[in-house]
């Protein structure tokens, strides 16, 4: 009987070595791969510092009863020791089961779904139709995309105040209406027209996004598609949706996630047009931001719950939002 001998261990084939231990393999790994470990350490340390860290200590303030009256500060040169206290999971009870649940968090989680729900359906219609357009052969497109992406460009606080500007009593918009004899809203007073309006300014600054990302999209399909379906018969309307949709269908998965995490978490542009005059027109996250920064004492403990439940409640569409998508690509292939 002969045995196969390994040249390069000298063992028999099938022969194992003695088995190493948990620790053999993290030295032998970090022996094999240090340079690897050297360069995504500063990457992992900034990423500890500025995510990790912040996120464990804010769940943890979500565990007490954590106020500006009972949290460590220095006053002159006297310096106050925290005396708050751990109090488990009862300010997501309070949240989410007390008296005033439905005035503090779910009238705002409903508004932050209606918005959330307008804004990206608005991003993506607009968008694709501007793409649409951008895609055709036109005279002078590059001017077109140039000036379309203009409200993406400009620094989000200075679009922000320009529109409160033109919003205002008396401003731009309600001196143009008053010229065509037409009512002039309170959109900076009026709970309906501040939500109207918040939807409105954030359509202008989200539409330039989907708009670039579709166009990509578009000119990445295969021209040889439409001209095997127009040979067809098929028509400009059956092109758009038997080519052009399933054609956008990865690039509009993706874009239509990203708006939905973005807008849901919009704070600059509902702070910024309305500061602490519109708390019917807050969502979540600039409710949040009203407990823990805008009111006196701050409320630290149930602003960091908030911002744990808007966690939660991102991850869980994430994940029912990628199993649809999965469970549709499925059904496609067969």
């Amino acid at each position: 009987m002969t045995v196969a001998i390994d040249r390069a261990t000298g063992k028999t084939r099938g022969e194992r070595g003695p088995r190493r231990g948990l620790g053999q393999r993290l030295k032998h790994g970090y022996q094999k791969h240090w340079y690897a470990y050297a360069m995504i350490a500063p990457v992992v340390i900034v990423l500890g510092v500025l995510v990790v860290y912040p996120l464990v200590y804010g769940f943890y303030l979500t565990l007490t009863d954590a106020t500006s009256l009972n949290s460590a500060r220095t006053i002159g040169v006297n310096e106050i020791e925290a005396t708050y206290k751990f109090i488990g999971f009862d300010n997501y009870a309070d949240i989410l089961w007390g008296e005033t649940a439905y005035d503090r968090f779910w009238s705002h989680f409903i508004w932050t779904v209606v918005w959330t729900a307008a804004c990206v359906t608005l991003h993506y219609t607009i968008g694709l139709g501007l793409a649409l357009l951008l895609n055709q052969k036109l005279r002078g497109r590059t001017l077109y995309r140039l000036i379309l992406i203009l409200p993406w460009a400009v620094p989000t606080f200075v679009t922000v105040f320009g529109w409160r500007i033109m919003l205002a009593d008396g401003g731009v918009v309600n001196s143009f209406l008053e010229t065509l004899h037409l009512p002039t809203p309170l959109w900076l007073e009026d709970t309906f027209w501040q939500r109207f309006a918040a939807v409105m300014v954030n359509t202008w600054c989200g539409v330039p996004f989907m708009m670039l990302s579709l166009l990509g999209g578009l000119q990445s399909i295969d021209s040889a598609l439409y001209e095997a379906a127009e040979m067809d018969g098929a028509s400009k309307w059956q092109q758009f949706r038997y080519v052009t949709l399933p054609g956008l269908r990865s690039v509009s998965s993706t874009v239509v996630l990203l708006g939905v995490i973005w807008t849901f978490n919009q704070f600059a542009i509902i702070f910024l047009l309305f500061g602490k005059t519109a708390p019917d027109a807050d969502i979540l996250v600039t409710w949040a931001y009203r407990l823990g920064f805008g009111q006196q004492p701050r409320d630290f403990a149930q602003s960091a719950a908030y911002g744990m439940l808007l966690l939660a409640i991102l991850i869980v569409f994430t994940s029912f939002y990628r199993r649809w998508l999965n469970r549709n690509d499925q059904q496609l292939a067969i």
